[in-house]
């Protein structure tokens, strides 16, 4: 491979640099908790604060600051918000980052169980 080939298949550094904030937006647990709670479709603050067993509160300053970054949006309804995952893009990159973390970990990761072998 040449570098203009390679020059070309790079990504332009803005893309690079917002990738990186999306690594950092997703570096918390509670974060990567509430995108696993919405992968199956939207729920209200409340409700994800009983699924995470933490204060309504704190789960909505989480929110807001996955809002910010994109990765959720919200939909008022009266007096509850509903959240949802922008896109499938952030849930996949929590289940390649538990895929990765269960292969750290040694054994047979949850995702070879099934007897087929995932790259």
């Amino acid at each position: 491979m040449d570098a203009d080939t390679q020059a070309e298949q790079e990504p332009d550094s803005q893309f690079v640099e917002l990738a990186v904030e999306v690594f950092a937006m997703l570096a918390d647990a509670t974060r990567v908790r509430i995108i696993l709670a919405l992968r199956d479709g939207e729920l209200s603050v409340n409700h994800l604060a009983d699924v995470l067993d933490k204060p309504a509160a704190a789960v909505s300053q989480h929110l807001a600051k996955l809002r910010l970054a994109r990765i959720v949006s919200a939909r008022q309804e009266a007096q509850r918000v509903f959240y949802k995952l922008e896109n499938e893009h952030a849930s996949q990159l929590v289940s390649d980052a538990i895929s990765q973390a269960e292969h750290s970990l040694g054994g047979i990761p949850r995702h070879h169980e099934d007897g087929t072998e995932a790259s």
